[in-house]
This record gives C-alpha cells, sequence and structure tokens, in this order.
C-alpha cells in the first residue's frame, strides 16, 4: 500500500512538474509572465491540495491508533491523549508550512527576475 501510494505521488508530481519544463524550453529559456504566474498557481493549488490530504489521512491514522492504544490499556490514556495533541500539532504544522509556501509563491515570488524576466 505504502509504495503504491508513493508512485501515485512520484507520478502525479512527474506529469504536473514536466509542463514547466516544456514551456521553458520552446521559449528559449524565457517564457512569458501569464504563462509563469499560472504555473505559479497551479504549483501552489496542487501542493496544498497534496499536504492537505496527506495530512488529513495521517491525522486520521494518529487518532486511530491513539483510540486503539487507549482501548488496549486505559490506564495509559492521559499520556496517549498528551502524545496524541503534540503529534496532530507536528501533523498540522506541516500544512501550515505548505500554504506558507503557496502563499509566498503566490504574492512574493522571488523567481519571476530568474524566470519570465518580470520585476
Amino acid at each position: 500500500m505504502r509504495s503504491k501510494l508513493t508512485g501515485i505521488v512520484t507520478g502525479i508530481l512527474a506529469v504536473s512538474g514536466s509542463p514547466t519544463f516544456v514551456w521553458a524550453a520552446e521559449a528559449g529559456g524565457q517564457i512569458s509572465q501569464q504563462t509563469f504566474f499560472w504555473v505559479t498557481v497551479l504549483t501552489g493549488g496542487f501542493a496544498m491540495a497534496i499536504a492537505s490530504a496527506m495530512a488529513a489521512f495521517a491525522q486520521s491514522r494518529a487518532i486511530s491508533s491513539a483510540l486503539d492504544g487507549m482501548a488496549r490499556q486505559p490506564n495509559a490514556a492521559g499520556r496517549i491523549q498528551t502524545a496524541l495533541i503534540i503529534g496532530l500539532a507536528f501533523i498540522e504544522s506541516l500544512a501550515i508550512y505548505v500554504l506558507l509556501i503557496a502563499l509566498i509563491l503566490l504574492f512574493a515570488n522571488p523567481f519571476t527576475a530568474i524566470v519570465a524576466g518580470g520585476v
């Protein structure tokens, strides 16, 4: 299951990243600002969608495992709950970091001057 999921994610990233290289090669290394903007928007959107899906998947697995552990050992429920809350905060922070990177790419893109010859 894990290798299948890794293959699917790798395939999606390879297919979504390929048009960027093709557009850059067609124009002799320079692409228009409009094309660069849309590629940036699509990249940020796909990154946030994948990060949200993976964070939700990880949180559901963590909650399921914690509840299973609490059911098996009710005496350790307090320690398991504390570890669960800390783990959920770390998982959610990964999705927030992806959102931060997507917002930086959308509003303060540091690559505009290099790729599209913009400001």
